[in-house]
């Protein structure tokens, strides 16, 4: 995971109706992160040649008020996965901006704790590698409370904007993970194409901080619409 501060007014464009930005001390963040999809099920069914990939995403962090607490949640700018079938399938299930390009990965020789000692994703835009790095050091450990850490893992919501202006909502439950420190974290390639100019001069600094989670299992709910009148409650997503 590696996070960027930027200024709000580039995100408040994109931010889904009845959010707003969810600040870390003061300051809106956009992360570009990197994972593995593993042993994979859509309503309970395992797809063949589509259990295990990729993904890389530029997301950033919202929250909105529902009764007398928040719900904190991430919104993307762009998603990738190496296969078109998954590409489609969250654009028309939840209208995610997903989009698919060649992607790999490769993990180095596994420590003791059983993390790899080097991470590396890497996807391919107009014949053009671009890669994603890190090398964690040190040992893991849950993320302090009110740390940058638990900000940027522990969103458990989702909103996505639709194209007729309306919000989509639903929820994700994994538990804590394990966050390690990371050196020489790597970021290389062109990503305008991908981003947009600005996310690409973003990109284009060094990150304001990096570090690794474990991962774990993940559940990802069923989408509803949000009642933005306030007339009716909002419908929790459904499993």
């Amino acid at each position: 995971m590696l996070n960027y501060v930027v200024e709000p007014t580039i995100l408040s464009p994109l931010v889904p109706a009845g959010t707003e930005l969810d600040l870390w001390q003061g300051h809106a963040y956009v992360s570009l992160v990197g994972f593995l999809f593993a042993n994979t099920r859509v309503l309970g069914l395992s797809i063949p040649w589509h259990r295990t990939f990729e993904e890389v995403n530029l997301r950033f962090y919202v929250r909105r008020q529902v009764d007398d607490h928040v719900r904190r949640a991430v919104t993307f700018v762009r998603e990738i996965v190496p296969r078109t079938a998954i590409a489609v399938t969250a654009r028309l299930a939840y209208n995610e901006p997903y989009r698919a390009v060649p992607m790999r990965h490769a993990f180095g020789e596994i420590r003791q704790d059983g993390i790899p000692s080097r991470i590396e994703y890497a996807w391919r835009v107009a014949n053009r590698w671009a890669t994603l790095a890190v090398k964690p050091i040190g040992d893991g450990r849950l993320a302090d409370a009110g740390s940058q850490e638990a900000f940027i893992t522990e969103h458990f919501w989702g909103y996505t904007r639709q194209r007729d202006g309306s919000t989509v909502e639903y929820q994700v439950t994994h538990p804590s993970w394990r966050v390690w420190a990371v050196e020489l974290p790597e970021l290389r390639g062109e990503f305008t194409e991908l981003y947009g100019s600005t996310f690409a001069r973003i990109l284009s600094r060094p990150p304001a901080s990096a570090f690794l989670a474990d991962g774990s299992p993940v559940a990802v709910h069923r989408p509803a619409r949000l009642d933005l009148t306030g007339t009716t409650p909002t419908r929790q997503a459904a499993r």
